[in-house]
């Protein structure tokens, strides 16, 4: 007999305890992009000047390593949710692999990130230089603690992976942290052209 099509949840995948967390972070992230911007209009020209500091090019190579960290994700988590019968050892081991894609990935963002810090203060640049430096230490720095939370989340899920921990019933674990990373990456993606590129 076929088999009955499985029904698909009305629920959002992964604990529902994540889904508080990205929300709260979503609503916070939003007040502060609703900050710059009005901070950002009532002085466009101290903002656009103020950018031209930034390193768009280290911006933009961090953009494509989060979208890619994320397909990576992707593709960990299909791994355990496709998994052929009796395959469950490969299964997680193709995972992990995906999944230490996505963590070295982050680490080269971090790395990234803080060669431009290194500049931003070794110029001199501070909290208190002015409004835009503000915005973008703040933004920037409370992101850099989220890439920094994501791997110990990614890290986790990895060494559960590598023993083999993860199975097409039962992976909620692996989705759970998924939908951080994503998290992680939306917030980047929203971040880099209000505070890089529109001008």
């Amino acid at each position: 007999m076929p088999q009955t099509l499985q029904a698909k949840s009305p629920y959002p995948v992964g604990d529902f305890a994540i889904w508080i967390i990205i929300y709260v972070e979503l609503i916070t992230f939003g007040l502060l992009f609703i900050g710059y911007a009005i901070a950002r209009r009532s002085d466009v020209a101290l903002f656009n000047t103020s950018q031209l500091s930034l390193n768009q090019g280290i911006g933009f190579v961090n953009t494509l390593i989060l979208i890619t960290s994320s397909y990576f994700i992707v593709k960990a988590v299909q791994s355990i949710k496709k998994m052929p019968d009796n395959q469950h050892i490969h299964a997680n081991q193709k995972a992990s692999r995906w999944l230490l894609g996505a963590m070295l990935l982050g680490m080269l963002f971090l790395i990234l990130k803080t060669v431009e810090f290194s500049a931003i203060f070794d110029a001199g640049i501070n909290l208190s230089t002015n409004t835009f430096f503000m915005f973008y230490l703040l933004l920037t720095m409370f992101h850099f603690m989220h890439v920094l939370l994501g791997l110990v989340i990614l890290g986790n899920i990895y060494q559960k992976s590598k023993h083999h921990g993860y199975t097409k019933e039962d992976h909620t674990g692996m989705e759970t942290g998924a939908s951080y990373w994503h998290l992680v990456d939306l917030l980047w993606i929203v971040l880099f052209p209000l505070i890089y590129i529109i001008h």
